[in-house]
């Protein structure tokens, strides 16, 4: 076989492209189903804890515990389901513990407790010591009677990882005999398609300066073979009468045969030149597609300005340590500045408990540190810190960076607004990041401030009510 050929060469195209297609296609039905599985099983445990909360722990006082344990035991069943559950009560004790599953897959005993602290719902992962997983939910409850408890809702893997299992089986086996048969298929239908590029090879082959009056074979498909024949065809017929003049005019002038032969070699000089995309004119789209690109940023943020400013955005109110997204959020950006040799430091107040939307506040820390970091000279600093004032968090950010002039100061939250036009061009920024800090910062009821001075440097600091003290 030659490896050389056309048809090996499109043949191996093929069966590469069809590998990865199906591969992805494998690969994104595996994920996929091993989500959905997953998502499923999550929201049946979120289900079951809701309903033994609703049906039986809401009237606790009244119905007894006694009755929770058996209604537990005859609607849910944990353990011939081999299912987890436990509640456990405000002080930590556990008022129902399902017994030992079915299938003996995990020990009750030896799940660890939800953390009772906890004001929300969550979903964790129990990893168990002999190599399985166990999928919890962890619903906090308040009966009617103010009673808080823990409901724990949770189910083994095995089922999920015996589908995907088989699953990953079927592929396994079904993807490379598909790839086979689709590879014999379409080598055999290259050899069919390209038979007529082996006639006209080998009608071609016999054509010379002395039988050009032939023509190669056409075959009248409609498609680019035929139209390859009765463009050579042409062009024997082109050589044909160059030939016939040759000879015409070799009998009146034999002295000048060789001008026909350079016009032919002229004209074949020309057929072999293609017209190629210029340098130009590929810059030219590769500064479009740049463009592009920065006015679809321009658009985003404006979006999310205006959605921010009229209240409409997504915001999730959870309660979350802004100390700890602080300085999580400034080491994931290290590197950029230590690529500028550029000193980051963070230091932060522990337990600084505040209630927004945590990625909306990490996109503030990351605007404010990457405009610190891009606006400060290479070897320069750039702190960061957090900590309480007046009943505030307060995040600050500092740099050693060239500063801002006063007259710009009262503008900087403006959007589109840049300091300095050309060299925020030239570092990709559009005059939006400090519009969508500002917004964010409003829309948690606090506040962002700047202060700054030419040639020593700027400082930006963010205030945000702490949990009781929410501005209105």
């Amino acid at each position: 076989m030659n490896v050389r050929s056309l048809r090996f060469r499109l043949t191996a195209w093929y069966a590469g492209l069809l590998a990865l297609v199906l591969l992805l296609f494998g690969g994104a039905t595996w994920f996929g189903l091993a989500r959905y599985l997953h998502r499923s099983l999550s929201d049946s445990l979120v289900r079951q804890a809701r309903q033994i909360g609703e049906d039986f722990l809401i009237d606790v006082r009244t119905s007894g515990e006694r009755y929770v344990i058996d209604e537990i035991n005859e609607h849910y069943a944990p353990e011939q389901n081999d299912h987890f559950v436990r509640v456990t009560r405000a002080d930590g004790s556990a008022l129902y513990v399902s017994g030992t599953p079915r299938g003996k897959g995990f020990d009750p005993a030896q799940i660890s407790a939800a953390p009772l602290s906890s004001a929300e719902a969550a979903t964790r992962e129990e990893h168990l010591p002999g190599g399985g997983e166990l999928l919890i939910h962890s619903l906090p409850f308040t009966a009617r009677d103010g009673s808080r408890f823990v409901i724990e809702s949770g189910a083994l893997y095995d089922s999920i990882e015996n589908v995907l299992r088989g699953l990953l089986l079927t592929l396994a086996i079904a993807l490379p005999v598909m790839i086979g048969i689709a590879v014999a298929g379409g080598y055999w239908m290259m050899r069919r398609a390209l038979q007529p590029l082996d006639e006209i090879a080998g009608g071609a082959e016999q054509i010379t300066s002395r039988n050009l009056s032939e023509r190669l074979p056409v075959t009248h498909s409609g498609d680019e073979l035929e139209r390859l024949a009765l463009a050579l065809n042409r062009m024997i017929a082109r050589l044909d009468e160059s030939f016939q003049y040759i000879r015409r005019f070799t009998a009146d002038a034999s002295h000048e045969l060789r001008t026909p032969l350079t016009v032919l070699r002229g004209e074949l000089e020309a057929i072999a030149q293609r017209p190629r995309l210029d340098d130009d004119t590929r810059d030219t789209i590769g500064s479009s597609l740049e463009e592009t690109e920065r006015l679809s940023r321009i658009v985003e943020s404006l979006l999310a300005i205006s959605h921010l400013d009229a209240g409409e955005a997504q915001m999730a109110r959870v309660s979350f340590d802004l100390a700890e997204l602080t300085s999580t959020t400034v080491e994931q950006m290290r590197l950029l500045a230590e690529d500028r040799n550029i000193a980051l430091s963070c230091k932060t107040d522990s337990g600084l408990t505040i209630q927004g939307d945590q990625a909306r506040i990490k996109q503030v820390v990351v605007n404010l540190v990457d405009n610190a970091i891009k606006y400060t000279p290479d070897g320069g600093a750039v702190k960061v810190s957090v900590g309480a004032e007046n009943r505030h968090a307060v995040l600050r950010v500092e740099d050693s960076g060239l500063g801002i002039p006063v007259d710009a100061l009262p503008h900087l939250f403006e959007r589109f607004y840049r300091v300095d036009k050309a060299r925020s061009r030239q570092m990709g920024g559009t005059g939006l990041g400090l519009a969508i800090v500002k917004s964010i910062v409003t829309a948690h009821g606090g506040e962002v401030t700047v202060e700054s001075v030419e040639g020593r440097g700027s400082c930006f600091r963010v205030e945000l009510p702490l949990p009781g003290e929410r501005q209105q």
